[in-house]
């Protein structure tokens, strides 16, 4: 279902969680449980996989995962801002102490000038450190490939903050 390249980086994520005894957490827009979808896939990964939310309205990131309406519409919800707060919302509302949250424009519509289709923000929070944020903008090749390139890379930032 997944490439083979998701499939091991996913396999690495839920091996460095085992290792360390981590519970992880999934706050998701753009990629609508893609990532929560990649780490499930795994066998065993019920051992270290806590929960996911796929927030795309703005309510549901409110309602959720505590992000402030007022940021939602200061930052818009494609913000490191935005990002950074579902990812904290995430820990806050889970038994986990890691969380990746996505919030980006995956196409074909919705782009603006300022905020390009293929702009995607990335967040880790994890207990006892400083939440990490990340803005990408990947190429536009259309909504399946944003999307699954937003997956590679949230796995990615959870993999190197295990």
């Amino acid at each position: 279902m997944y490439p083979d390249n998701i499939v091991a980086l996913a396999t690495s994520v839920l091996q460095k969680a085992r290792d360390g005894k981590h519970l992880i957490a999934v706050a998701e827009s753009c990629t609508g449980g893609l990532v929560s979808g990649a780490l499930t896939a795994i066998d065993g990964s019920s051992a270290v996989f806590d929960c996911g939310f796929t927030t795309y309205s703005y309510k549901a990131k409110s309602s959720l995962l505590g992000v402030p309406q007022g940021m939602l519409v200061e930052h818009g919800a494609v913000s490191e801002e935005v990002a950074l707060l579902m990812a904290e919302g995430a820990l806050s509302a889970s038994n986990a102490d890691i969380a990746v949250a996505i919030t980006g424009i995956a196409g074909p519509g919705g782009g603006t000038t300022e905020k390009p289709v293929g702009l995607v923000c990335f967040a880790v929070a994890r207990i006892g450190f400083k939440t990490k944020t990340q803005e990408c903008l990947f190429e536009n090749n259309g909504r399946d490939a944003i999307r699954m390139e937003s997956v590679h890379q949230a796995l990615s930032m959870l993999e190197s903050s295990l």
